[in-house]
């Protein structure tokens, strides 16, 4: 192959993964941040969350991730997403399930900031999964950052 970026032998494929990547992660990021935003709108102003932007802008957000994520993953084919991708995408739904509960279903002010509460701790998992590529997470990797002896076959 013909590397478009000599000096660090990247490949077009290489570069556009990494744009991809980026783009994933950056989506991950506006994503969480807006999660957090409504949740305290949820509690300390809950008619911010009726703004039409508020409806419509982690919609989108949330759509760049999927596209992305699926991309990632078609990229990386089943020997490259083995095991942690399911885990993520298990965690993902647990975690919609979670802000659905936090920011409109749950009845009262306890359950929401609980759902909220375990939505932040699922994400923080799911992004544990993705750093460390095993469905195990940070339990994969021991204090000295390296992969511990029950890590997961990859």
């Amino acid at each position: 192959m013909i590397s478009i970026v000599p000096s660090l032998g990247m490949t077009a494929m290489d570069v556009a993964y990494h744009a991809v990547k980026y783009l994933h992660v950056g989506a991950a990021a506006v994503s969480i941040a807006l999660f957090v935003v409504r949740i305290g709108w949820m509690m300390g102003s809950p008619e911010r969350l009726q703004q039409r932007w508020v409806k419509v802008v982690p919609h989108v957000i949330d759509t760049i991730l999927l596209v992305s994520a699926l991309w990632l993953a078609w990229q990386l084919g089943p020997d490259g997403t083995r095991g942690w991708l399911a885990a993520k995408v298990a965690a993902l739904v647990l975690y919609i399930a979670l802000g659905t509960i936090a920011l409109k279903r749950g009845r009262t002010r306890r359950v929401r900031i609980a759902a909220a509460a375990a939505a932040l701790a699922t994400f923080g998992y799911i992004v544990s999964v993705a750093l460390t590529k095993s469905p195990l997470g940070l339990l994969s990797v021991d204090i000295f950052g390296q992969a511990a002896a029950v890590a997961w076959v990859r």
